[in-house]
């Protein structure tokens, strides 16, 4: 198996720190709005690599995706939406109440967020050991007091700028300097921030206030994961400065970190970056009001996890009719999953399959491998092979493992007011009047049926199959 490194930039052979064990941390979500379909493609491509190591290649995986609920957007939002009310209890109220929305979202795409070694810190929670590792950098002399702020110097940090491969120059020529702040170089980054008038605030050794945002990253993922972890994930444009000055305090606190970079592509609508104020900021619950979360998945399958990707509800669209495909054979192929058999032509899929996923994740090659698995079912079912129940019994195994891996779910997302009782009884009513070639009061039923959301397909031997529309 191979994984491209961003540190490295080379793809290059996946060895984890301890045999079968993977220790793997993500960058989550600031919670102060409702999450969106960014959000969604960051949390679900992290999620299938977590459970393709788990599923295909064995390993126990510990997976630890921080939630920031310390933030400059989550206390505007707090003076926003709870205004005249004690700040420090409103903060709270938005960071619980997006979290909430978060974790209701990822339920919904059938995104893991709870067991199988997931942990989910929050920043909130580390304000203690934040501040244990700020004054052993402090000690190091890699960091200094300005009044009541802590700074880290970065003239001293060795190779700054070998994740972003930047110059020290380029990176100073847009670097920012707040009126606020007091620091010796424009890089610095605060490590604690003095609290503002009616601010929330920690107590500290100097004076009130509270981590800045980089800290917590490197602590929470040390603290848990141990100081030299496996993978650490996150969109491209964290690379710079986030990432980068995760690396430079915790080696500057003397410690080594994670040994692989997984960066992510980022997502446009319609060729522009998401905004509200453009008014295409759209979120998961505007999507899933639309289509069932697979529809989503599928979309972003199709392009690399690198690579950045454009929304548009056409190709949601578009995607929808080849997931239907998928939807149908997985119903033709139940029949045949009591059937003692061996593998057949299928096993090349599952091969191909672990092939592509093991090429630096590559899920629109693995993607291509389902869909052409399907067309090759699709044959064997109309045939007259005498071996080919064996071949598709061990065809809907291969799938359910692939598509398990995906995350998909083939969950619909209405609820229908009729019965599979009834609609079988609907079927054979419709078959009885072609029979007697009254076609109207046929044609009248399968209208009845499709204002329920049931699609009707005449097959051999004057036989009707149904299934449920998306």
């Amino acid at each position: 198996m191979k994984i491209y490194n961003s540190l490295s930039r080379k793809k290059g052979p996946f060895k984890p720190k301890k045999t079968k064990q993977v220790g793997m941390y993500v960058c989550g979500p600031t919670v102060y709005d409702e999450p969106h379909i960014g959000h969604a493609r960051s949390a679900y491509i992290f999620d299938v690599m977590r459970r393709y190591l788990i599923e295909y290649k064995g390993y126990k995986v510990k997976f630890v995706r921080n939630v920031t609920d310390v933030d400059d957007k989550i206390i505007n939002k707090a003076k926003e939406e709870f205004a005249g009310e004690d700040l420090n209890s409103a903060v709270k109220k938005v960071a619980d109440k997006y979290l909430a929305a978060y974790h209701q979202a990822l339920n919904q795409l059938g995104i893991t967020t709870k067991g199988r070694g997931i942990i989910e810190p929050k920043a909130s929670e580390y304000i203690g050991q934040m501040q244990k590792f700020i004054k052993i950098l402090l000690k190091k002399k890699v960091a200094y007091q300005s009044g009541a702020d802590v700074y880290f110097d970065i003239s001293k940090a060795k190779n700054y700028g070998k994740l972003s491969n930047q110059s020290r120059q380029a990176m100073e020529a847009g670097a920012r300097v707040a009126p606020t702040e007091n620091k010796r170089h424009p890089l610095d980054f605060a490590l604690w921030k003095s609290a503002k008038e009616d601010e929330p605030w920690w107590g500290s050794d100097w004076g009130r206030g509270r981590p800045g945002w980089h800290i917590e990253c490197s602590v929470m993922s040390t603290d848990i994961l141990g100081n030299e972890f496996d993978i650490h994930g996150g969109g491209l444009d964290l690379i710079f400065p986030h990432h980068e000055n995760e690396i430079a305090q915790s080696e500057g606190a003397g410690k080594k970190f994670a040994r692989i970079w997984i960066h992510h592509g980022l997502l446009t609508i319609n060729g522009q970056k998401m905004a509200k104020s453009l008014g295409n900021f759209i979120t998961i619950k505007d999507v899933l009001a639309r289509y069932p979360a697979d529809i989503l998945k599928i979309f972003y399958l199709q392009a690399h996890y690198s690579s950045p990707v454009d929304f548009s509800w056409e190709k949601l669209e578009k995607i929808k009719k080849g997931y239907e495909r998928i939807d149908i054979l997985r119903g033709k192929l139940e029949k045949y999953k009591n059937v003692r058999g061996g593998t057949g032509s299928m096993k090349q899929f599952r091969d191909r399959f672990i092939e592509r996923m093991d090429d630096n994740f590559d899920t629109p090659g693995a993607l291509a491998v389902l869909f052409e698995m399907a067309n090759k079912c699709n044959k064997l079912i109309e045939s007259d092979e005498e071996l080919k129940q064996f071949v598709l019994k061990y065809a809907l195994q291969v799938m359910h493992e692939m598509t398990a891996v995906f995350g998909l779910t083939f969950l619909k997302p209405r609820a229908y007011d009729i019965s599979d009782g009834e609609i079988k009884e609907k079927i054979e009513m419709r078959n009885d009047f072609r029979k007697k070639k009254m076609f109207k009061q046929a044609d009248q039923i399968r209208k009845q049926l499709i204002e329920k959301g049931i699609i009707l397909e005449d097959v051999k031997d004057g036989k009707t199959a149904w299934r449920r529309k998306l």
